[in-house]
């Protein structure tokens, strides 16, 4: 499991430092090849992935910024490596809000030009715990990313960081 910084490490610490009961629902945003919703599943979790374009069988196909899922639907939600991606990461953030059960947990590393607490607060998240992982980043993407010379002009120009947050819809 490599599909973001970190692989299958970074998504099992994350899940420690969250604090889920085992059964919680899980929602992955963004969830690609369905390698974390299988880790999910494995220990312990009621876990679902959801992607643009999935990769895997046990992913399903939808857009998570305008998702079908009822409100108040799942005990987390994790994402990494993709509300970014999306274009909308306030969006992203309100979608994960609205289905997300009163109290549940936000999972989220991804990269922001900007510190991402301002970004939570504001869609809805206590900022539970907040880490640049910025050096782990860098190992994994490319070197012309990091520099900002192969960025399109669709996305902001500058140095980003990268985080890894866990938060609590508030």
């Amino acid at each position: 499991m490599n599909g973001h910084p970190g692989g299958e490490a970074h998504t099992r610490r994350m899940l420690a430092l969250a604090a889920l009961e085992k059964g919680a629902g899980v929602l992955d945003m963004g969830a690609g090849s369905g390698e974390a919703v299988r880790l999910l599943n494995e220990l312990g979790y009621d876990a679902r992935g959801l992607d643009l374009e999935p990769r895997g069988e046990i992913v399903a196909q939808g857009d998570f910024l305008h998702m079908s899922f009822p409100s108040v639907s799942f005990d987390a939600v994790l994402s990494q490596c993709s509300f970014f991606v999306s274009g909308d990461v306030p969006g992203a953030l309100r979608e994960a809000h609205r289905v997300l059960k009163p109290g549940g947990k936000l999972l989220l590393s991804d990269v922001f030009f900007d510190s991402p607490a301002p970004v939570m607060e504001a869609a809805g998240f206590e900022v539970l715990r907040l880490e640049d992982m910025t050096d782990a980043w860098r190992e994994y993407y490319l070197e012309a990313l990091w520099r900002g010379e192969s960025c399109g002009s669709e996305i902001p120009r500058g140095k980003c960081r990268y985080w890894l947050i866990i938060g609590r819809k508030t």
